[in-house]
C-alpha cells in the first residue's frame, strides 16, 4: 500500500478576518478581486473569508468561532446523512443545510451580457441556483434575468422539470416550493448561458430563486459539482468529460485562493488514487473505501461495519468539499478518540463546544493516518488539531456523525484536503490526491 504524507493547515474560518489580516501583516487590495485570474478551464477558488468574498464572517472570539462553525458543520453533516435516492438532485430545495456556511467560492458569469457572481462550490450538491431579480427575502445580489437575452424559463414538460422534487406548473413553467424548518423557498427552473473561466456553456439549467423566508441564503448562489443529472458534470459531459480537480486554499495562503480545474487536460500525471464508488442510496456523493485508521503506529480497533461501504443502506465514506471537520460514525469516532486519549497519557483532557478532546499545550501529539484502499493519508498535527491563537488550548478536530439516521456516513472534510490537488476522475472511477501549494 502506498503512503502519502499530507501537510495540512489549520482551517482559518476559526479566526475573524480582521485577525487574519493583522497576522499576515497585509490586507489584500480590492483590485485583486477584479483581476482576470481565471484562465482556460481553470477558475480561482476563494475561501469564504477571503477579502474577495461576499460572505462576511462575524467578529467573534476564537472559542465562539469554533463553536459556531461546529454547529454549522453539524447541520451540513445531518443534510448529507439524510440524503436518500432522488432527494439530492433537487436544485435549491435541498441546499438549505449546505448554504449555512459555504466554505469555498468561485467566480461564475451568468447571462448575456454576463453578470458576475461568486458562487459557493459544493461537491455534494447537484444543481446550481441563484437569487433572481425581484427575489423577496434574498440579499442585495440578484441575477437580473430581464437584462439577459439568453435567459429562458424551463417548461413543465421538459425532462429537467421531472428531476425537481415537488415541482409544479405555473402558466406552463416549471416551478417548485419547499418548506423546511422555519424557512421556505419559491423558485423557477431556468436556463441561461454561464461562463466558467473562458468556457461559455449555453442553456445551463439552474434554480432561479424568487422568494425566501426564514434564514438568509448566500448572496450569490451555489454551483453544484455532485454526480446527479442537474450537476455541472452532467450538463458539461461533452466539454469536461466528467473530470475536475480542485486545490483548496488554506488559512496561510496570502491570496486566499486556490483553483478549480475542469476537464482531463492538465490534471497531474503523478498522483496516488483510490477507487471511486457509487452508492445508489446517495447517488450524488463521492464515496471512497476507508479501510482503517491509525493513531500513532497502532491500527485502531474499529468494528468493520462502521467503515463498510453498503449500497443497500447508503453507508460508507465520502469526500466532501463543504464539511470542515472530519465526521466518523460513533463506533469509529469513539475508538479513534479513545486511542488518541490513551496515547496522550496523563495529560488532562477538556472540552470546547462539541469538541470533547482538548488539551492545554505544550503537549506531545500522536500521528493519525487514514487508510484507504490503495492509499494512506498520514496527517501531521496541524491536519487534525485546532490551536487557539489567544489561549493555550488545542483540540482534536474530529467529531461523531449524527446518530439519528438510517445509515451512517463518514465524511472526509476539507481540513484534510487543503493545499492538495484532489482529482475527481469519474470516467475511470477514481479519486486522486497529490501535494500542491494552493495559492
Amino acid at each position: 500500500m502506498k503512503s502519502l504524507h499530507i501537510p495540512l493547515f489549520f482551517f482559518f474560518l476559526l479566526l475573524p478576518l480582521h485577525t487574519l489580516s493583522k497576522q499576515q501583516g497585509q490586507t489584500q487590495p480590492t483590485h485583486y478581486c477584479n483581476l482576470p485570474t481565471d484562465k482556460g478551464s481553470t477558475l480561482k477558488v476563494f475561501h469564504v473569508s477571503s477579502p474577495c468574498s461576499p460572505f462576511k464572517p462575524k467578529k467573534m472570539s476564537w472559542e465562539e468561532s469554533v463553536i459556531q462553525m461546529l454547529i454549522e458543520d453539524q447541520a451540513r453533516s445531518q443534510y448529507l446523512t439524510s440524503l436518500v435516492a432522488r432527494k439530492s438532485v433537487a436544485p435549491v430545495a435541498w441546499a438549505r443545510q449546505l448554504i449555512q456556511s459555504p466554505t469555498y467560492i468561485v467566480r461564475v458569469k451568468v447571462g448575456t451580457p454576463a453578470q458576475t457572481f461568486l458562487m459557493a462550490l459544493d461537491t455534494s450538491n447537484d444543481a446550481a441556483w441563484l437569487p433572481c431579480n425581484g427575489c423577496q427575502g434574498c440579499g442585495s445580489s440578484h441575477f437580473n434575468s430581464d437584462k439577459s437575452t439568453s435567459f429562458k424559463s424551463v417548461a413543465c414538460g421538459a425532462p429537467q422539470c421531472q428531476q425537481v422534487i415537488n415541482s409544479a406548473c405555473v402558466q406552463n413553467l416549471c416551478s417548485f416550493n419547499q418548506t423546511y424548518g422555519g424557512s421556505t423557498l419559491a423558485a423557477g427552473l431556468s436556463q441561461d448561458t454561464i461562463a466558467l473561466a473562458q468556457d461559455p456553456i449555453p442553456g445551463y439549467v439552474f434554480g432561479c430563486i424568487q422568494k425566501t423566508t426564514g434564514a438568509s441564503v448566500p448572496p450569490q448562489g451555489l454551483l453544484g459539482l455532485g454526480r446527479g443529472p442537474l450537476s455541472l458534470l452532467a450538463q458539461t459531459q461533452s466539454l469536461y468529460k466528467s473530470t475536475f480537480s480542485y486545490c483548496l486554499p488554506s488559512f496561510r495562503s496570502s491570496n486566499f485562493s486556490g483553483s478549480l480545474r475542469l476537464g482531463p487536460v492538465a490534471q497531474p500525471k503523478r498522483i496516488h488514487y483510490t477507487p471511486l464508488l457509487k452508492n445508489p442510496k446517495r447517488p450524488s456523493l463521492y464515496y471512497v473505501n476507508l479501510i482503517g485508521i491509525k493513531v500513532g503506529r497502532k491500527t485502531v480497533d474499529i468494528p468493520p461495519q462502521a467503515l463498510a461501504f453498503n449500497p443497500n443502506t447508503g453507508a460508507g465514506t465520502v469526500i466532501d468539499s463543504g464539511t470542515v471537520y472530519t465526521r466518523l460514525v460513533v463506533p469509529a469516532y469513539t475508538a479513534v478518540r479513545d486511542e488518541f486519549r490513551r496515547r496522550m497519557g496523563k495529560a488532562n483532557v477538556t472540552s470546547l463546544g462539541g469538541f470533547d478532546t482538548c488539551y492545554n499545550v505544550p503537549i506531545t501529539i500522536p500521528s493519525i493516518t487514514f487508510m484507504f484502499q490503495g492509499m494512506n493519508l498520514s496527517l501531521a498535527q496541524d491536519n487534525f488539531m485546532l490551536r487557539s491563537t489567544s489561549t493555550s488550548i488545542a483540540c482534536l478536530a474530529m467529531a461523531a456523525s449524527p446518530e439519528n439516521v438510517n445509515a451512517g456516513l463518514n465524511i472526509i472534510a476539507n481540513m484534510q484536503q487543503q493545499n492538495h490537488r484532489v482529482v475527481f476522475d469519474v470516467p475511470n472511477n477514481r479519486i486522486g490526491i497529490s501535494r500542491e501549494n494552493c495559492t
